[in-house]
């Protein structure tokens, strides 16, 4: 599985770790930063993760910000993405089994490497769940062509 991944510098550590983690167990991990703790502007980021999934580089994006509201802002910003704060288990299931989420979004301030491990894993491991969802994925696609 091939996942973009970027974040701020506020996201910097739990990125590095998260990359660590996921490598570590053979995923393709793309890096499209931040380099450090430096301070930097998360769109910059943002952008080449959801570059990667529109153009289906990537299976999943992870973008990661300290309250992760800015990083999924700009992300849902974009036609084709849909990004998904998640907060724990059951919101990284219904991210993808209800909204077919395509990025994942994560706050540094309030998870740790084990949590933020193991809602990425629920993430990608979790199918679509169609039906009823399909509908509202199918309003929301429509809405993206009018704008």
């Amino acid at each position: 599985m091939k996942i973009s991944i970027a974040s701020d510098h506020g996201g910097f550590i739990l990125k590095s770790e998260v990359i660590k983690y996921f490598r570590d167990r053979g995923y393709d991990m793309i890096d499209h930063g931040c380099p450090s703790v430096q301070s930097v502007d998360y769109p910059v980021y943002g952008r080449l993760v959801c570059t990667d999934v529109v153009n289906k580089k990537v299976d999943y994006g992870i973008l990661i910000c300290k309250t992760g509201i800015g990083m999924s802002i700009y992300a849902n910003k974009h036609a084709g993405i849909r990004a998904g704060l998640v907060s724990n288990i059951e919101t990284a299931h219904s991210a993808r089994a209800h909204n077919d989420c395509n990025i994942i979004c994560l706050a540094a301030n309030f998870i740790n490497l084990k949590d933020a491990c193991l809602f990425i894993e629920t993430f990608i491991n979790t199918d679509f769940a169609g039906g009823r969802h399909k509908r509202r994925i199918d309003m929301i696609i429509e809405r993206e062509r009018k704008l």
